[in-house]
């Protein structure tokens, strides 16, 4: 038996293991944990462009919307005017007794057309 073979096969066999633990023989733990960083880094990087996107697109969505409303907004005034118009008018005819014959009889024409209609139907 060979000692010193013996010492340099037991010696590569557990090259790197200390007492504790494994020392790791190509990277330190300093560089791994930077690595692991610069992994980690990627990542956040990757969502925070996705969260970017997303609110670009969510912000393109609310202009939209406003813009809709705001035309809707625009069509009740117009609406709202052109009712408030056609109620005035309505008004200034039933005021006077010569109108409300008037009223009376375009009433009347309406209810014999609407009748007319539901009998041949």
């Amino acid at each position: 038996m060979n000692p010193r073979g013996y010492r340099s096969t037991r010696t590569s066999l557990f090259d790197g293991i200390e007492e504790g633990g494994i020392r790791a023989t190509s990277y330190s733990s300093h560089e791994i944990d930077e690595q692991e960083n610069d992994r980690a880094i990627d990542g956040l990087q990757d969502r925070v462009s996705i969260l970017k996107r997303l609110s670009g697109d969510i912000h393109e969505e609310v202009d939209t919307h406003n813009r809709m409303l705001d035309r809707m907004g625009n069509d009740m005034d117009a609406s709202r005017g052109f009712l408030s118009g056609t109620v005035d008018k309505f008004k200034m005819v039933f005021e006077t007794k010569s109108s409300r014959r008037m009223g009376t009889l375009v009433a009347s024409f309406v209810a014999l057309f609407l009748l007319v209609y539901y009998l041949t139907r």
